[in-house]
């Protein structure tokens, strides 16, 4: 009998996607339409917040709160060294000066008293990343604080002003490719809403039946520079069809953390870092545990790189003393749908057996 290969990520798809994104290609709308307006009202209810503005992806999420904050290249942001590159390249357009911060050794999440070091009078930002979907609480410095949920799909901390959320291939929830910020007020609500859309108020649109005019009268107009970040209605649908599992996914990835947890926390040259995301762990000897792991048909990842070292934002190693600990330890292991509770026993099994 073939072993099993237990893959790293694999996007999960129910019958009720299927079946949203076919009543969508038969009816009008395929474009944004009334099913985005219908997943922002589900994800209001199920995040509890008020002013969730649905975009096509996350990276434009994260654009989307640069723009609304004004940060341009007279500011400085600081951000988490270790994270997706798609927050910093994002911030790279808008022309600040990046400011790299150190992690803490024990969730790989921005280390707030770093951040205390690095803030001048310049700091525009910070970027809070909750890496893993370890939720990342900092202090109020009086600066915006914008909230990276790209992989912890809850509603926003009380730290964080703007929330944006990620809804790509191999999320919690996908719908292909998109994603979400979050705002606080009605008045940026609106505005973010315009600005998706090139900055045209598509609800005015929408009152006039769509027609550019009204008794040769102009029916909408564009009073601030947009954006082409809308998302659509294919999309919607299959975050409506995800919706619908939303718990059934955030329970097995809690039971399969608990197990992992459970079967790894006394192995000598292993620490549990944990996630809800991944599954992140630091261990000695890191390329002759990944090698152990891919012979026996287990796929592991390293996810994120630390951006300091990419040729865009200088290429140079920057002095992170958590960061440089960290570097040559930390590893991800398989955590989505079509892993089971017998995957992990397995997996944990060859782990324990040494490497």
């Amino acid at each position: 009998m073939k072993r099993k290969t237990i893959v790293m990520f694999h996007p999960y798809i129910n019958d009720y996607m299927r079946k949203e994104v076919q009543d969508t290609l038969n009816s009008r709308w395929i474009g944004q339409g009334p099913k985005v307006d219908l997943f922002e009202e589900k994800i209001k209810k199920l995040f509890q917040v008020k002013y969730p503005v649905a975009v096509n992806s996350g990276t434009s999420a994260l654009s989307l709160a640069y723009h609304l904050i004004g940060i341009d290249k007279n500011s400085e942001v600081i951000t988490s060294v270790l994270n997706c590159s798609a927050d910093a390249v994002a911030l790279s357009h808008f022309g600040p000066k990046i400011v790299f911060a150190d992690i803490r050794r024990d969730t790989m999440n921005i280390d707030p008293e770093d951040i205390k070091k690095k803030i001048t009078n310049k700091t525009r930002a910070i970027i809070n990343v909750h890496l893993s979907g370890n939720p990342s609480i900092i202090p109020n410095f009086g600066i915006p604080v914008i909230g990276d949920y790209a992989q912890m799909h809850y509603s926003p901390l009380s730290s964080d002003d703007y929330a944006c959320y990620s809804f790509q291939a191999i999320k919690h929830l996908t719908i292909g490719d998109g994603g979400m910020i979050v705002v606080r007020s009605e008045k940026e609500y609106a505005r973010a809403k315009k600005l998706r859309w090139f900055g045209i108020d598509r609800e005015k649109k929408r009152w006039a039946n769509y027609q550019a005019y009204l008794g040769r009268e102009m029916t909408t107009d564009i009073e601030e520079v947009g954006f082409k970040w809308q998302t659509t209605d294919l999309a919607a649908s299959l975050g409506l069809g995800a919706l619908k599992e939303y718990k059934k996914i955030m329970d097995h990835h809690e039971r399969l953390c608990i197990l992992y947890e459970n079967n790894l926390s006394d192995i000598s040259g292993l620490m549990v870092i944990g996630g809800i995301w991944s599954f992140p762990v630091l261990v000695e000897r890191r390329d002759d545990f990944a090698k152990k792991l891919a012979d026996n048909g287990i796929e592991t990842n390293l996810v994120q790189v630390r951006n300091d070292i990419l040729t865009v934002f200088g290429g140079k190693r920057r002095n992170l003393p958590n960061m440089n600990w960290i570097e040559d330890k930390y590893i991800h292991l398989p955590l989505h749908m079509y892993v089971t509770g017998k995957d992990v026993e397995r997996i944990c099994g060859i782990i324990r057996g040494g490497w």
